[in-house]
């Protein structure tokens, strides 16, 4: 029997290679926070002695914006914390990189420069959210975005490295990144990567509560189970940021795809 609360290993369906979509919205590029704080630190387990983090419901989280991530402090002790997304570097001259780090591709994770430093360093956390959006192109049409989130209703928890930036005026900044892998057979269709979904076993392994080899690590750094997710078509609201309101899930009927046309030759 395998254990309670990993991932099962299971067969991946064959799927179509296909290019990565050319619209502006990397994976992963919005994320929301809906669940009670409350609610939340109990299924982190973090220390009752931490700081409560300043929480509103969020619908609809952009990179620049704050995230809720939870750390492994100097003392052991898991404690939460809001990091800006988008990682800075320590040797950045400035906050411009951050528009490009706001995912690191599990593959480069130890050899991008943007992320060798934290991922030696060990500055790996979990991101906390209810799931993320995706949008998929339909030929010229507008991309329609879809919603995504754990099959059985819980929190949505993503790896993810975060680094202490100094600002040239000296303000301090703790930034994050969340890693992404290969889409798994739910969202392959909508586009070719996802984030990294942590199975509630491993996170104390990811955040280093637990030993675990380099090589151990890497081996999280994989797709869920597609039946860990479910998918469902929204709002095309979902695509401003400026709309932050509990609609923005709500699921819409959409056109099926058009199937693609037969080659005459």
């Amino acid at each position: 029997m395998p254990d309670a609360g990993r991932w099962r290993p299971v067969a991946a369906p064959e799927i179509e290679a296909r290019p990565a979509p050319t619209h502006h919205r990397a994976m992963c590029g919005r994320t929301r926070l809906i669940t009670d704080y409350s609610e939340i630190r109990i299924e982190l387990k973090f220390d009752d002695e931490g700081r409560v983090p300043n929480l509103r419901p969020r619908w609809n989280i952009a990179p620049s914006e704050d995230l809720l991530v939870a750390v492994r402090d100097a003392d052991g002790k898991r404690r939460p914390q809001l990091m800006r997304w988008g990682l800075i570097p320590g040797w950045a001259k400035d906050t411009k990189i951050a528009f490009s780090t706001f995912n690191a591709r599990a593959d480069g994770v130890d050899v991008k420069p943007a992320f060798r430093g934290a991922w030696n360093a060990g500055r790996r956390c979990l991101v906390v959210t209810d799931g993320f959006y995706e949008w998929r192109k339909s030929g010229n049409k507008d991309h329609q975005p879809f919603a995504v989130g754990m099959a059985d209703g819980k929190l949505m928890v993503m790896a993810g490295l975060y680094e202490d930036w100094t600002s040239p005026a000296g303000e301090k900044i703790r930034t994050v990144t969340v890693i992404t892998t290969d889409a798994n057979a739910a969202l392959a269709d909508i586009h070719p990567r996802m984030p990294v979904v942590l199975a509630k076993a491993d996170w104390a392994k990811w955040l280093g509560e637990e030993k675990a080899s380099e090589a151990e690590l890497k081996a999280l750094l994989v797709p869920c189970p597609a039946g860990a997710i479910r998918v469902w078509p929204v709002s095309a609201r979902v695509g401003n940021v400026k709309n932050d309101d509990a609609g923005l899930v709500e699921p819409v009927e959409i056109a099926p795809p058009a199937p693609k046309q037969a080659s005459l030759f």
